[in-house]
């Protein structure tokens, strides 16, 4: 048995080689492909000056081995998912300087000179005991769970200018103001999508991170990069208030670019609708639903998968495809195809899944995909502990 898996492994490998081989960038060449990516590289700590003392310090193993597959993957723009925010972005300012501008065990250096870093929702708290534990602070009582203000926060970099001044964000859009939106119910009682109190739906924020648009300007036209971190459909009871939340979250961006689905959505700055029709976007993050497996409700990232504007690609990777063969457990009952799959989970529940997504719109051709996932027992397999997810990347041509 072993030796038909180490024989699968080894076609894996070659399947994926072919693959590179045959992927690369077509077309005109008169416009450069842009690599967006997204990975969540669970750069999150425990406490509030934890993430930078670590990245100030550029000996940080685990900063180090994140560092080192950027430079492999080598994106031009990119979101990192689990950034704790630091005011002023000193966290992210750190990373840049003592990481990813300096060779990772011989990876060449890279070069971000625009960053964007924002508050989110973590750890804020909303004075409400949103989760009925009888006390009313702490972690599952602010708008998005965290320990402290910023933690599990987002970070974008990029090669190519930001437009700062016409950056949209909803962290403070409610939950209650989406239209149907799919509340959670307390089956105790007779009315519906009641487990919130009125008093705490006055107060509850959509986004447990936050959702950001952020102009980017490639080659002098502009693309959105949409970004968010949607919350964990799980860690709740049967009133789902998080996977409830986790597919609304989701459906916040499906809005957002459809045209005419949109009217009802509000900035931090009070400007109202959705994103112009005909602009380009790129949607990325870690939103933790895959589109067969796991916990999440069953259309949530169908939302997005489906909506008109929106392209789904389907970045794969033979190391995903290797990992769940050689971990079996719950790998062996998923609907959906191990090579799509971006984070690797408990081998019995969940299972490996496909959460992390670049979603370019349909504005844009993409020329190229893929997942930094090495094959278990090649040379570069010790980075897939860097994090419990995969950075995943989309080569468009805007």
């Amino acid at each position: 048995m072993r030796g038909r898996t180490v024989a699968l492994v080894a076609t894996l490998v070659l399947s994926a080689t072919a693959g590179v081989a045959a992927a690369g960038p077509q077309g005109s060449p008169h416009r450069e492909p842009v690599r967006f990516a997204t990975f969540n590289a669970s750069l999150n700590r425990s406490s509030e000056s934890e993430l930078l003392a670590d990245l100030s310090t550029g000996d940080d193993k685990q900063a180090s081995a994140v560092a080192e597959v950027i430079q492999r993957s080598r994106p031009d723009v990119l979101l990192v998912n689990e950034f704790d925010y630091v005011e002023g972005g000193a966290a992210a300012d750190a990373f840049r300087r003592n990481y990813l501008q300096v060779p990772q065990n011989g990876a060449t250096p890279i070069h971000y000179p625009y960053a964007y870093v924002a508050p989110v929702n973590t750890g804020v708290q909303t004075g409400h005991d949103l989760d009925r534990d009888g006390r009313v602070g702490g972690p599952g009582d602010a708008h998005g769970f965290g320990m402290f203000p910023g933690q599990y926060g987002m970070l974008l970099l990029s090669r190519h200018p930001i437009d700062t001044e016409r950056v949209r964000t909803f962290r403070t859009f409610l939950w209650k103001d989406m239209p149907d939106a799919l509340l959670p119910d307390d089956a105790t009682t007779p009315e519906q999508g009641d487990w919130y109190s009125d008093q705490a739906l006055d107060t509850l924020r959509l986004s447990s991170k936050s959702h950001w648009d952020v102009p980017v300007t490639v080659g002098g036209r502009t693309v959105h990069v949409l970004a968010a971190h949607p919350t964990p459909p799980t860690f709740d009871g049967p009133e789902d208030r998080n996977g409830r939340r986790n597919h609304d979250e989701i459906r916040f961006w499906a809005d957002y670019v459809t045209p005419g689905r949109g009217g009802y959505i509000y900035d931090d700055n009070g400007r109202r609708g959705g994103l112009a029709a005909g602009e380009r976007f790129v949607i990325a993050g870690d939103y933790n639903a895959d589109p067969l497996d796991g916990d999440s409700t069953d259309d949530a990232v169908h939302q997005l998968l489906d909506a008109p504007r929106v392209r789904d690609t389907r970045p794969a990777s033979a190391g995903g495809a290797a990992a769940a063969l050689l971990q079996g457990g719950a790998n062996d009952s998923h609907l959906g195809s191990p090579w799509y799959d971006t984070a690797d989970f408990g081998d019995e529940q969940p299972g490996n899944l496909r959460v992390d997504y670049v979603l370019p719109s349909r504005g844009m051709r993409a020329v190229r995909d893929g997942i930094f996932w090495p094959v278990p027992g090649t040379a570069l397999d010790r980075l897939n502990s860097a994090s419990d997810h995969h950075l995943v990347w989309v080569d468009v041509r805007p």
